[in-house]
């Protein structure tokens, strides 16, 4: 008798299953996508039961609904491992600015930026807040990305930061997508505590964590087994390293996960933070020395790369994924979709971009915005992959080459998603 089975999907042109059981990709690995020709999925209870070749799968399992892929391309849904998804407003008088000549710094120091977002955002409730982010997740669900981390840090007050966490909750009760927290209150300092910088940092630990980590841990996210992270902005204008250490190891005493932005545009020694406090990942790497590299190659922190930044910005300089990749360093691709400095939900043009100019192949994008950003954001053991056991999250594409994700430019060659088994 067959084994039974929810849905099977089958006559894929190629699945790329991008497993690798025993965590990220690493150099010769990112070029390895598990590709089955011909390749079938059985689905049951929202997760895979088993993948192979059509004939396999079919000869196995049976169910009551099947979806024939008709020599489409599968791979598994996007990751996209660090966004600023939830905001009010936005920022197209700065990407004017920028056009004529002010630097994202410049523009930080006059009192734009994060700042006029944080001003929109404190003025929003969180009904209004979850309401627009849903739209841009569903924008971010039709280019094929299935769990997306999401950060606070457009608050900068207990209030606000604790009512984008609500936001961020009412998300994820409501949305398709699988969403990981992050509070970012370390983002900038508020215009209330400048030339007080140390008194906000103080604010941040005694206050805003402790508070965070509460909400967690009467949270459905603690319930699943979904982390919250605590995550600072390390750079000139931002946070001191010194600063920086005090926000991360105040939220590894809470029990948090950490994250970092580090080396966007100066290397303050956020790395060697990341990695000495064993950071989940650490984020940008525009400005990352070689040592740094050889650093972070040499732990189980992973790097993640925001290459629609440096396009929006305008700059030709990419954070050097190729030294990483070829390093052995655990890469992955993200949005930072945000109104300053990435308003980009596509996790495919951020492949595309990758390919151009960081250098990476279209098999390394793709293992870098699928298992790798997975383990970016401590949801290894679920999404990320087609393997057995992991949540149905997959997409079909239109096209019968997964390579196409990366190649193809302006449009969206998903064709179909499947999240935990559903099409949604």
């Amino acid at each position: 008798m067959p084994e039974t089975a929810d849905l099977i999907v089958h006559s894929a042109a190629q699945i790329a299953t991008c497993a690798s059981p025993d965590g990220p990709k690493r150099g010769a690995a990112m070029r390895d996508l598990g590709l089955i020709e011909d390749g079938a999925l059985a689905i049951r209870a929202g997760r895979i039961a088993a993948v192979g070749p059509t004939r396999d799968i079919r000869a196995r399992f049976s169910a009551p609904q099947a979806i024939d892929a008709r020599g489409r391309a599968i791979c598994p849904g996007l990751v996209d491992a660090h966004t600023h998804v939830v905001y009010a407003g936005d920022r197209i008088g700065e990407f004017e600015q920028r056009i004529a000549g002010a630097t994202y710094l410049e523009i930080m120091e006059a009192g734009g930026g994060i700042v006029s977002t944080m001003r929109a955002t404190r003025a929003a409730s969180v009904e209004a807040l979850a309401r627009d982010a849903a739209a841009r997740l569903d924008e971010m669900l039709r280019l094929g990305t299935t769990t997306v981390e999401i950060k606070t840090g457009y608050g900068l007050s207990v209030e606000a930061e604790m009512a984008m966490l609500g936001a961020i909750a009412q998300l994820a009760a409501t949305h398709p997508a699988t969403l990981v927290p992050t509070f970012l209150g370390a983002h900038a300092i508020p215009p209330e505590y400048r030339g007080r910088e140390d008194a906000y940092v103080t604010l941040v630990v005694d206050e805003m964590l402790p508070q965070a980590a509460a909400w967690y841990r009467d949270s459905t996210f603690a319930a699943d087994g979904v982390p919250l992270f605590a995550d600072v902005f390390c750079e000139r204008g931002a946070f001191t390293l010194d600063q920086s250490r005090r926000v991360l190891e105040a939220g590894r005493a809470l029990g948090l996960g950490l994250k970092i932005h580090a080396d966007e545009f100066t290397a303050l020694g956020g790395v060697g933070l990341a990695v000495a406090l064993g950071a989940a990942s650490v984020d940008h790497l525009d400005a990352t020395t070689p040592a740094d590299v050889a650093r972070l190659a040499a732990s189980d922190t992973v790097g993640v790369v925001l290459p629609a930044v440096n396009f929006h910005l305008g700059s030709h300089h990419y954070a050097d994924a190729r030294a990483l990749i070829d390093a052995g360093a655990a890469l992955a691709l993200a949005t930072d979709i945000n109104p300053g400095s990435a308003p980009c939900p596509s996790m495919p043009l951020v492949m595309a971009i990758a390919c151009r100019y960081q250098r990476l192949l279209p098999a390394e994008a793709l293992n870098a915005a699928t298992i790798n950003a997975a383990h970016a954001i401590g949801l290894g053991d679920r999404v990320g992959s087609l393997e057995a056991g992991k949540a149905a999250d997959l997409l079909i594409l239109n096209t019968a080459d997964v390579r196409h994700l990366a190649y193809q430019l302006g449009g969206n060659v998903v064709e179909r998603v499947i999240k935990n088994g559903a099409v949604v």
